[in-house]
């Protein structure tokens, strides 16, 4: 009796058993969205680091020694060409003009006379009254004292000049730099540092460098037999500001360095931006971004990738629907896209997204790759 009790708990048991083996869930085949590689135009930026100067750059410097009577302008101010911005004190060289013109005077009242002395002389030697050697004599002095006048005239001209440049005016229209003397301070041409800086930056120029091998590329892409015919032909390029922002107006790139720098390899160029308003002033940074053009590019958008050990991978998909990891190699970066050099090609199909909890060898369901398509187009 107990082994037949015993018997038919175990058989009830097993069943148990059984029935709960059956009924445990089988994982589902996840559904996701795939991508059919296809070769495609298109642009990879690169920055450059990039230094701003305004279009003139000029420092303001006294051209005679004296005491600094007047500053007209602060720092940082706005002035026009033309516009007076320091006075050095004038007494001295008025002075020097008024002695300079005493002694004009003086030269035109001794070739009055000297000419005098010709006109006396001339008939009596026709008359043979005198000899013509004091007529001759009376000639040569009469050159030194024009000679004289000549002279008495520069050295007006001279002190005029003088004069002129106890006022300093602003050279072209800009902004102020620093203003390191102060009213009062002793002034000199032989200074170190000057009295200011001026920059006009209605237009700026932004320089930046190429390598050798950037420089190569860059060429290859646009057309003509020269440097300055290939310029012709650049698109518009982006300044990107210190703030990583765009600067809202694009710039032209309108000249190439004629050598290279043998220190550091690398070729100047220079993009012009223009500055109606004054938001960029000389000594700024920023990057000049350039678009490379490429034909026949594998993109492969950042979201079907994944890093993992400074390696870049993708899940690719067979016709088992079993997908594989694949290592790529990232040449550039196009919008939401990276250019691939080896790993994928085209025609084959990758998982666009959810790659993270994918294993190797697990089997997915596509997603219809056309509606894929669409949402990529739309990024």
């Amino acid at each position: 009796m107990k082994n037949a009790i015993l018997t038919t708990t175990l058989f009830a048991w097993t069943l148990i058993a059984c029935s709960e083996k059956t009924e445990a869930p089988v994982a589902a085949t996840p559904t996701l969205p795939v991508f059919d590689i296809q070769n495609a135009s298109a642009t990879t930026d690169t920055d450059y680091p990039a230094s701003i100067q305004g279009t003139v750059d000029v420092e303001i410097r006294p051209q005679v020694s004296g005491n600094l009577d007047k500053v007209f302008v602060d720092e940082g101010a706005y002035v026009t060409k033309g516009q007076p911005l320091f006075k050095i004190n004038e007494q001295p060289f008025r002075e020097q003009l008024n002695n300079a013109l005493a002694n004009l005077h003086g030269a035109e009242a001794a070739l009055i006379n000297a000419q005098l002395e010709v006109d006396k002389l001339t008939p009596l030697v026709q008359n043979k009254v005198v000899s013509d050697y004091q007529l001759k004599t009376a000639k040569a002095s009469h050159r030194i004292a024009s000679a004289n006048l000549d002279q008495a005239k520069a050295v007006v001209g001279s002190a005029k000049i003088n004069l002129g440049y106890t006022t300093i005016t602003a050279p072209v229209s800009g902004y102020i730099g620093r203003l390191p003397k102060k009213q009062g301070s002793l002034v000199s041409s032989a200074d170190i540092e000057p009295l200011t800086k001026l920059s006009d930056v209605h237009e700026v120029y932004a320089y930046f460098s190429l390598g050798e091998t950037d420089f190569i590329n860059f060429k290859a892409q646009y057309s003509g037999n020269t440097i300055n015919d290939k310029i012709k032909t650049l698109p518009p390029v982006t300044l990107i500001l210190a703030d990583n922002n765009a600067y809202t107006q694009t710039g032209k790139i309108d000249m190439v360095d004629g050598q290279f720098d043998k220190n550091t390899g690398a070729i100047t160029l220079r993009a012009t931006f223009p500055n109606a308003n004054g938001i960029l002033r000389s000594g700024n940074t920023g990057r000049i971004r350039l678009g490379i053009q490429h034909a026949d590019a594998i993109l492969v958008p950042q979201s079907a990738t994944i890093e993992m050990q400074d390696k870049v991978f993708v899940f690719t998909v067979n016709k088992e629907n079993k997908v594989a990891k694949m290592p790529i190699t990232i040449i550039g970066k196009s919008g939401s896209n990276y250019l691939i050099k080896d790993g994928v090609k085209s025609g084959d199909q990758i998982v666009l997204s959810g790659i993270d909890k994918l294993q190797e060898g697990q089997a997915i369901q596509p997603e219809k790759a056309a509606k894929i398509a669409q949402v990529i187009t739309k990024k």
